[in-house]
């Protein structure tokens, strides 16, 4: 997939990489992404976007966030807009396509191949403009489910695509797997309280 010799950058869309890995039944495990592509290149950056609830007391996606932040990951959110449809049902607006593609765009000139962990058909002009500027632009999602997460255009427009599926075994972890070390993490904080 990557030529040892080629400047790397990724750039993550959590939350389609999150229902991606879902729909297949795994989780991304982060450290292990980075490692994976250190390992076969010169990795410049690593970006990973995301939507954050304001005002919320305690965000789900929090810790991810502050561990990506802090082991190799250049973290990118922005607050969610909250708005009432036109049946008075609350709705949450959350995209970062803007932000993605202006920094796939500024990073361009210093990377060789840029890897887009995104289904979203929306991509697609970035990944042409990129191409454009003489980049190789890697699509990484998934057509193992039904729907497929991969936008057909976007996949043509890639100049390679690789199925998730591909990459579950050196990336990826069972789910259960989280449960049993949040389970072990409450049994240590338990314990420490006790002391």
């Amino acid at each position: 997939m990557l030529d040892p010799r080629e400047k790397v950058a990724l750039f993550i869309d959590g939350a389609n990489l999150y229902a991606t890995s879902k729909a297949l039944g795994f989780d991304i495990d982060y450290k292990r992404l980075l490692q994976e592509f250190k390992a076969s290149c010169y990795l410049l950056r690593a970006y990973y976007y995301t939507a954050l609830i304001e005002d919320q007391e305690y965000s789900s996606i929090r810790p991810l966030i502050d561990w990506l932040d802090y082991n190799g990951y250049k973290v990118v959110t922005k607050p969610t807009k909250e708005f009432f449809d036109s049946t008075g049902r609350r709705k949450i607006k959350a995209n970062m396509d803007i932000e993605l593609a202006v920094d796939a765009m500024e990073l361009a000139e210093h990377v060789d191949h840029i890897v887009l962990f995104s289904g979203d058909g929306d991509f697609r002009r970035l990944v042409e403009a990129l191409q454009r500027k003489g980049k190789k632009v890697t699509v990484v999602s998934t057509l193992q489910t039904q729907p497929p997460m991969i936008a057909d255009d976007l996949r043509r427009q890639a100049d390679l695509f690789v199925d998730l599926v591909q990459l579950q075994n050196r990336i990826g972890r069972d789910p259960s797997e989280r449960m049993a070390r949040m389970a072990e993490r409450e049994a240590q904080r338990r314990q420490q309280e006790t002391d």
